[in-house]
């Protein structure tokens, strides 16, 4: 009896695993749900593949077109995971100049709000005409996509710090920087893990419109390619891999926040 595990630990263990395995068993579940309405639907109504084709069709075109959906994936990831480097830094540069130089954040605040202001769409030719064809223009617009909600995030995160911590810190003499490391810092990470969270869903909206507006390669290329020559259950394929991109990008995020930040997240 004495080698059993404890009560406890055991407990532990399979809370652990259920959550670990229920969300993936949900989303399983979801897809195969998603997939049999879609052939329900292509079914019932016989609709033609050029105006939606049906499931077996677009994973027909994933096994046989593997290495060229690979190949675009590839860049579209790359462009992702840069745009996401790049605006995540300037996002949380741009929440610390607001918070600790305070004339800045009149100045900043107006470039905030017009990043935003201005579709996507809009930019992307000027960048396409000063970054070039290639996937620094689209690791641009990723970076401006994301780049508003994780500096707002951020910076309510270090403004909304409680008084109380700060009053407390000033009594035993910390000095500006050592309360923006030791107490700001971490009391805002829960609420900038939100605004990452945000960023890592929409930023392949920036890298796909980018490569819609002008590129060589990427899924965005490839999409528009295909639907040009009624190629649809590829372009079908290649959604289909840019949301598994997209929500394999989140869960893995999420999974990476909830251990650097395991007392909120």
């Amino acid at each position: 009896m004495s080698n059993l595990p404890p009560i406890t630990g055991l407990t532990k263990t399979i809370t652990h695993q259920e959550k670990t395995l229920y969300p993936v068993l949900r989303m399983i579940i979801s897809l195969f749900v998603i997939i049999g309405i879609w052939q329900a639907i292509v079914l019932i109504f016989q609709l033609p593949s050029f105006i939606l084709p049906s499931p077996i069709s677009v994973f027909e075109r994933l096994i046989e077109r593997h290495e060229v959906l690979f190949r675009h994936s590839w860049v579209t990831a790359q462009e992702i995971i840069l745009g996401l480097i790049l605006g995540l830094s300037m996002g949380l540069c741009f929440a610390l100049q607001m918070l600790l130089f305070k004339p800045v954040k009149r100045w900043l605040l107006p470039i905030l709000i017009t990043s935003q202001a201005i579709p996507v769409f809009a930019i992307a030719p000027i960048l396409m005409l000063w970054l070039g064809y290639g996937i620094s223009s689209k690791v641009v617009m990723a970076a401006m996509i994301i780049f508003f909600p994780v500096t707002t995030c951020c910076y309510d995160g270090l403004k909304n710090t409680p008084t109380g911590y700060l009053d407390l810190a000033k009594t035993m003499g910390a000095t500006k920087w050592q309360m923006l490391r030791h107490i700001q810092l971490p009391a805002a990470l829960p609420t900038l893990a939100s605004g990452i969270r945000v960023a890592v869903v929409i930023a392949p909206i920036g890298a796909v419109a980018g490569e819609w507006v002008g590129s060589s390669e990427g899924l965005g290329y490839l999409m528009l390619q295909a639907n040009a020559r009624m190629l649809i259950d590829e372009m079908f394929a290649a959604l289909f891999i840019l949301s598994a991109i997209s929500v394999s990008l989140y869960f893995v995020t999420d999974k990476l926040l909830k251990k650097l930040i395991p007392w909120e997240v």
